[in-house]
């Protein structure tokens, strides 16, 4: 499990995150949402360490993060970030491959079996065919399903996530974040597309200006009247088939925006 108590951080004099709790679940998928400038990716950050909080702990499996070392953290934590390292020279498989390091000693060189978990790790993203290709001369919805597979061959208790949808078509989307609610480990992941948040994650944390403002299963914080005064926009929440949708309706939030303006002193 991944615990935070009390995180807050500050760009100089702008605080981004301030006094956020929050536990990710072995076995469970925790989705951190709200709008563009809320905080999430910058959370994101604090939980894996390469932020470092101005107060507040993080703490996986009852450890301290500050107490791991980098390889330890490796072990625990893999990341998927939108920075895509589209300079390098290797190939997709080599890529892959480096999801291995923190599992091998020093100096020491991959083996059949590391192999054999990265070649999985690729089949289970439909990238597989890609393996001999330049990771630089791939597409970025095929650099994104190639970095998802190195994290998966990173084999870590835990799976962090920033937007692993950007630049993936509508089903690919769905068989990634389909993927990942099926991996059977704690997974925190910052999902811009509310209606993919509710579909594939079991709990939400909704922050606005850096503030927690929703927290809880996916079903309690999906609601239309919370959605529509955090985001500014018109929702419709309805359920088809067991699952929660939203509609968008901009012109209700242009209106409610109108009125709140003209009766605020």
């Amino acid at each position: 499990m991944i615990s935070a108590s009390g995180l807050s951080f500050a760009y100089g004099r702008s605080e981004v995150v301030r006094d956020v709790s929050l536990s990710a679940r072995s076995g469970r998928v925790l989705g951190l949402i709200g709008p563009n400038g809320s905080g999430k990716t910058t959370l994101l950050r604090l939980l894996y360490g390469s932020l470092r909080p101005a107060s507040g702990t993080v703490s996986v499996d009852g450890t301290p993060l500050e107490q791991l070392n980098a390889r330890q953290t490796a072990q625990h934590l893999a990341v998927v970030v939108q920075e895509n390292g589209g300079e390098t020279t290797m190939t997709v498989a080599e890529m892959v491959l480096l999801g291995r390091g923190p599992h091998l000693g020093t100096f020491a060189r991959t083996s059949t079996a590391d192999e054999e978990i990265a070649w999985t790790s690729l089949q289970r993203v439909g990238a597989l065919h890609l393996a001999p290709r330049s990771f630089a001369g791939l597409s970025g919805g095929e650099k994104q399903r190639v970095l998802i597979a190195r994290a998966l061959a990173q084999q870590a208790t835990h799976l962090l996530l920033d937007e692993p949808t950007n630049h993936l078509d509508i089903r690919y989307q769905h068989e990634i974040l389909a993927l990942v609610r099926d991996l059977g480990t704690s997974v925190v992941v910052v999902l811009h597309d509310l209606n993919l948040a509710a579909r594939y994650c079991d709990d939400l944390v909704l922050l606005e200006h850096g503030r927690l403002v929703g927290q809880g299963p996916a079903e309690e914080v999906i609601r239309g009247d919370l959605i529509e005064r955090v985001y500014g926009i018109g929702v419709e929440r309805i359920e088809h088939n067991g699952q929660v949708h939203l509609l968008f309706n901009p012109q209700i939030g242009e209106r409610s925006s109108e009125e709140f303006s003209t009766s605020t002193p």
